[in-house]
């Protein structure tokens, strides 16, 4: 089989072609005007043929040429499309979150990965709030708290909104939750080290209790959830994150009053770059799934 011709020089052939000019292909392609006209000579020599006619004001094609540049543009047409199409097919996107909201996130990535396998999401989770683009790369994030600053763009999911939860047996009985002032005879579950979200319930509710500070404290909302579910004691939780322990039954809500706090969750992403289609079509979907709780 003979030898085919070198792509550089099939590509610098087709800019060449495009302008009719040496010194303009150069500028386009970032190198000497001198190196173009090598280039092109190069390609003359291997297919045995001229591909422009050299003239005192330009270049035009040769009829070998004519006939060469339509089949040149289809190379590099479906060179590009492949690299674009491969591209997306193996493109996961990269994804933050803090893993207090775990519990409303994780099912419906699980989800989305099934409606669409071919946009693999991976999952970084961390203690910490925030996200720096500069120095981590992700392609986006989840944030808890206020709204996030003019730097980055954001998409808002859900308010915060804080209520009491337990095992459905604890609304039986002799000890049975019908009033806030029930949660005396109770232990309190805090889903943080600190006391501030039943704190901040019980002042909503105008109701004091000698047992705040009585209460177990677990690391991560998942553990003080965990326990509710059996029977251990009541807890704080939000009851965004929480929805799916609701409709499922392993969680009930003693009372109707949900207490927002003024945080929220958000979904934050770079402006520069732009988002890529597919990262936008997750986020969307994800506001979705917020929005329709």
């Amino acid at each position: 089989m003979k030898r085919l011709p070198p792509l550089p020089a099939l590509h610098t052939f087709l800019i060449t072609a495009q302008c009719c000019n040496f010194t303009r292909a150069a500028e386009q392609l970032h190198i000497t005007q001198g190196a173009v006209s090598r280039q092109i000579a190069g390609l003359e020599d291997h297919l045995g043929y001229e591909l422009f006619i050299r003239q005192a004001r330009g270049l035009s094609l040769t009829a070998e040429g004519r006939e060469w540049l339509p089949r040149v543009q289809q190379i590099f047409g479906l060179i590009d499309e492949a690299v674009e199409q491969i591209g997306e097919k193996r493109e996961t996107l990269q994804l933050k979150a803090p893993t207090c909201v775990m519990r409303w996130l994780l099912p419906r990535l699980l989800q989305w990965q099934k409606e669409r396998p071919d946009v693999p999401v991976e999952l970084t989770t961390t203690v910490k709030h925030g996200v720096d683009f500069h120095r981590e790369q992700f392609d986006a994030a989840v944030m808890y708290g206020p709204p996030p600053d003019n730097s980055l763009a954001s998409r808002h999911l859900f308010d915060e909104q804080l209520t009491p939860v337990c095992s459905r047996p604890m609304l039986e009985g002799p000890m049975a939750l019908h009033t806030p002032a029930d949660l005396q005879q109770h232990l309190l579950l805090h889903p943080t080290r600190d006391e501030r979200d039943w704190n901040a319930w019980l002042k909503a509710a105008d109701i004091r209790l000698s047992n705040v500070g009585k209460g177990q404290h677990f690391e991560t909302l998942d553990l003080a959830m965990s326990m509710a579910s059996q029977g251990t004691g009541v807890a704080i939780g939000d009851w965004s994150l929480i929805g799916d322990d609701l409709s499922a039954g392993r969680l009930v809500m003693p009372f109707d009053l949900k207490v927002k706090t003024g945080l929220a969750y958000y979904l934050v992403f770079p402006e520069k770059p732009a988002p890529s289609p597919k990262l936008r079509e997750l986020m969307g979907w994800l506001v979705e799934q917020a929005q329709s709780r």
